[in-house]
């Protein structure tokens, strides 16, 4: 048995998603560790991780107007706007999704469906750096 971690800088352009898909694989590979479980961890409030589609756009796209709906920037709900009207609708939404993953490694790859990717999710208007660390433990 063996593991391995790293930490992932991960720039985002402002809310939405940012697939993370083909970083995490190389690092995967670069592992040597063939068959294990691979676990994501965002070291964030205000962002999270998803696997999710990545053929249609629409499916990101109505995500978005989806949490949109659920946690609106500027509600008069929210107290908490230390940061701007998008502050505490971002930890909503992180709130609402997931901070970390497990993904089986099967020969040396994540064992993805076809159409599925690994997304940081940005929940903030504005682009920020974010840090996903990376853990697989296997043989």
């Amino acid at each position: 048995m063996r593991q391995s971690h790293t930490t992932l800088e991960i720039a985002t352009p402002g809310r939405g998603l940012t697939d993370i898909t083909p970083a995490v694989a190389r690092w995967v590979a670069a592992t040597g560790i063939a068959t294990g479980l691979l676990t994501l961890f965002i070291r964030h409030t205000s962002a999270s991780l998803l696997i999710q589609e990545n053929a249609d756009p629409d499916v990101q796209a109505d995500l978005e107007r989806f949490l949109a709906r659920l946690a609106p920037d500027g509600d008069a709900l929210w107290r908490h706007r230390s940061e701007g009207p998008d502050d505490m609708p971002a930890h909503v939404r992180a709130a609402l999704t997931a901070t970390q993953l497990a993904v089986p490694v099967v020969a040396g790859r994540m064992a993805l469906g076809t159409w599925q990717a690994v997304y940081v999710f940005e929940h903030r208007r504005r682009a920020h750096v974010r840090q996903v660390v990376l853990h697989l433990i296997g043989e």
